[in-house]
């Protein structure tokens, strides 16, 4: 706990870092300054109060502070309080995930460029401490988060989201849906992050590779991505993989993946690509002859599946009709691979 003293040097003596433990007297009208933090802003050195581990154990979240501090001002930590910063990290798991959940949040939206504190988070342990799955994050991930713009104002707070989507790109999705709730995350980060990096995990590699070749999918394979990813989250898509084949081994034209939003935008918003999309509906099917429950909506999936190959197929004439050959079927529904 941080405790104020009698005196302003005695409270001073008691701040984080010496480029907080600076005093403005207004009567004599200078500057009170017992720790030269002046000469360590000159320096470019966050640089801790006094004997550093004291400063930490009064407060473990100090040392997450010191290494936001030092990446959002591209700062040097002073040798003494990184190393009192390394002996902190077994003890950080005593803070709430409240606490470590806004300080991440903090990083994503004041750094410029969150790699350089990651890497700290990294080389210091407080990943394994306090996030295990990014213990050992590669690099090229951490700098996909830079490559994603800084959200600037709350009214973009998606922005902030795709940062942590890249973040967790290199966790599989189990592993990132257990962080998001480790770290008490909202239902709609747990939503749109969690979404994003399931969605990387699918289709990240095998799309990044052709369009390396210069080419863009073909028209199926771009509905099936669309339907996959959904209409509403195409552009946070775009971004996040663009940014991660940015900071891999992939190059790809950024005029190619222009290309790429354009025509995933327009054929998920020309094509069927969503059940509600489909000319025919549960009512439909039932009244068909589909007895209701899961086999239903097992049809249901199946013909958006043979929708998405061709998409003149969405009629209710064609639907109906491939319902009535998949129920009558003896070995009961086919799939649509199976009825060509």
């Amino acid at each position: 706990m941080v405790q104020f003293g009698a005196s302003l040097d005695e409270d001073l003596a008691r701040r984080d870092f010496t480029i907080n433990a600076i005093a403005y007297d207004p009567i004599a009208r200078r500057l009170h300054d017992p720790f030269d933090g002046q000469g360590d802003l000159a320096r470019g050195v966050v640089r801790a109060v006094g004997e550093a581990e004291a400063r930490m154990r009064e407060d473990r979240l100090r040392a997450l502070r010191a290494i936001r501090f030092a990446a959002r001002l591209d700062f040097a930590i002073d040798e003494p309080t990184w190393q009192a910063i390394v002996a902190s990290a077994p003890f950080l798991t005593r803070l709430s995930p409240e606490r470590v959940k806004q300080e991440l949040d903090k990083t994503m939206e004041q750094v410029r460029a969150p790699s350089s504190a990651l890497m700290r988070w990294r080389g210091s342990g407080a990943f394994a401490a306090l996030v295990p799955a990014l213990a050992s994050v590669p690099d090229d991930v951490l700098h996909a988060v830079d490559a994603l713009p800084m959200p600037g104002l709350p009214s973009r707070p998606l922005r902030r989201a795709l940062r942590f989507a890249a973040l967790l790109s290199g966790c599989d999705a189990k592993d990132a849906q257990r962080t998001l709730r480790t770290l008490r995350a909202s239902n709609l980060e747990l939503s749109v992050i969690g979404s994003l990096v399931e969605q990387w995990a699918r289709h990240g590699d095998a799309l990044g590779e052709s369009l390396a070749s210069g080419s863009l999918p073909s028209a199926p394979d771009l509905r099936r991505l669309a339907a996959s990813v959904g209409r509403l989250r195409i552009a946070a898509f775009v971004r996040l993989a663009a940014a991660r084949w940015h900071a891999g081994s992939r190059t790809i034209a950024p005029a190619l993946v222009r290309r790429l939003h354009r025509t995933l935008l327009a054929t998920a918003f020309r094509d069927p690509i969503e059940i509600a999309d489909l000319a025919v509906d549960g009512d439909d099917l039932r009244h068909a002859g589909v007895a209701a429950g899961p086999a239903l909506g097992r049809l249901l999936h199946e013909l958006m599946q043979w929708v998405i190959e061709d998409p003149a197929r969405n009629t209710r004439d064609a639907l109906l009709a491939y319902t009535a050959g998949a129920t009558s079927a003896a070995d009961g529904p086919r799939s649509a691979v199976e009825r060509g």
